[in-house]
């Protein structure tokens, strides 16, 4: 691969900005100068630029296999690339569902073949798969996926019995869709006599509440207290879902929480321009709980962003509450639309970097990623600056689906060059694919 030196960048890590050089040798971090930089086969003037480890988006949904019709590994990777993330976990319920290990196996010969970033993949629990839940080996793969509600197909688990058998067999990270069903399902029918059909998807936030989400986080941490289960909860939305996690440091947590674009940027005011572009489950919700969610990411409550990105065609997001598909692309705007939060006064660069690369890397136990450190894999993002700004386009995505729900938005940092283990991965709205991302190991 040759040595690749990246001069003069502000390096944004472990809470730390300097002008700094960074020297790839051999898919490696081989050294982080300040003075006596080494010579190299390439060299990049990134004076101006912020060099930032590659991000890691621990909730990600590429289709691969059965819905590629919307989205594949090799699309969504792409996505992921130009979004600054050079590290993808990606979930289960897809077609087969990845409940078996076998589905697993499968899972990573296609992203050895198709994926250009890094992953891992979750396997999905259900009452039939405990034992092989507890014999996964915890170094190879990056947690279990329960949905405490609301699910496809078999993959739905919420009887008290078997999450606690669950929570006790479990080695690795239990990555959790927390919303209850039977709430849901309750509103559900209420606004259906109330519209007289159909709800539009401005009832989607009443439908899927905040006590549907409360009620099942709850509970998840109360029948996980007493195990040695550390639970990870996904997307959390509300307010007051907030309360029941604690702010001692991430290493100390049992339980820990992921806050998502689209709840972060999103409110429920907005359903009445975007429509179902921006219809997720859960739900996007108020103001109140947006703002809570934006103050949780600096006061230890939140521990990481993720960006569920869900791609779906644009002919499967349309109708209401009930028809219209749920979820949205995100990846590639991953980085720019959570820096744009520091130019808001929101977070500081170094708290972007901390919630998207160190946090990720720190509580999955990812072996030698998430920092800019001599001898870990030279996975990076270099990004720019502007004080004009771009505006986000309609159709700008990698991705196939072809849409994302910020168009119109203003933004004001741009992903430069991402690197997956020292290889240029993308640069300025080009891709190389000839080379493929990695197998994410875990150190635990």
């Amino acid at each position: 691969m040759g040595r690749t030196l990246i001069k003069d960048a502000t390096l944004i890590n472990e809470g730390n900005i300097l002008t700094a050089s960074v020297l790839i040798e051999d898919e490696v971090i081989a050294g982080i100068y300040t003075s006596d930089i080494p010579t190299a086969d390439t060299v990049i003037d990134a004076h101006g630029s912020y060099l930032l480890p590659g991000a890691i988006d621990d909730h990600v949904h590429f289709r691969d296999p059965g819905l590629t019709h919307k989205a594949d590994m090799a699309t969504e990777s792409r996505a992921a690339a130009a979004g600054g993330v050079t590290s993808v976990f990606d979930m289960p319920n897809c077609i087969p569902q990845t409940v078996t290990i076998q589905a697993l196996e499968d899972k990573y010969l296609t992203a050895s073949e198709k994926c250009l970033v890094n992953h891992s993949f979750y396997l999905g629990a259900t009452r039939d798969n405990i034992d092989t839940i507890e014999n996964l080996d915890p170094d190879h793969i990056c947690g279990v996926k329960l949905f405490m509600g609301s699910s496809t197909g078999g993959m739905l688990l919420d009887d008290r019995e078997s999450l606690r058998s669950l929570f006790r067999a479990a080695h690795v990270p239990i990555a959790v869709h927390c919303e209850d069903s039977s709430i849901i399902n309750s509103n559900m029918e209420r606004y259906t006599r109330e519209c007289g059909g159909e709800p539009p998807v401005q009832y989607h936030p009443l439908i899927r509440d905040e006590e549907a989400c409360y009620a099942s986080t709850s509970r998840a941490l109360d029948i996980a207290a007493g195990t040695d289960a550390h639970l990870h909860i996904l997307h959390v939305t509300t307010a007051r879902e907030l309360e029941l996690f604690s702010k001692e440091p991430l290493q100390d947590k049992q339980f820990t929480a992921e806050a998502c674009p689209a709840h972060l940027w999103f409110t429920d005011t907005d359903y009445s321009t975007k429509g179902t572009l921006i219809k997720c489950n859960p739900s996007v919700k108020t103001a109140t709980d947006r703002d809570a969610l934006r103050k949780a990411l600096t006061d230890g409550r939140i521990d990481v962003i993720g960006t569920d990105h869900a791609p779906h065609l644009l002919s499967e997001k349309q109708g209401g509450c009930r028809t219209a598909a749920s979820g949205m692309p995100v990846l590639p705007y991953s980085l720019p639309a959570t820096l744009e939060f520091t130019d808001m006064g929101l977070l500081t660069p170094a708290d972007v970097v901390r919630l998207m690369c160190h946090n990720p890397a720190i509580l999955f136990n990812i072996k030698g990623r998430g920092f800019i450190r001599k001898g870990y894999k030279a996975d990076l993002t270099l990004v720019s600056h502007s004080k004009d700004g771009w505006t986000a386009g309609r159709q700008d995505n990698p991705g196939k689906c072809g849409w994302n729900p910020f168009h119109g938005m203003r933004f004001h940092w741009r992903v430069e060059t991402t690197w997956v283990n020292g290889h240029p991965v993308y640069n300025k709205g080009l891709f190389d694919t000839s080379v493929k991302g990695q197998k994410i190991t875990f150190q635990r």
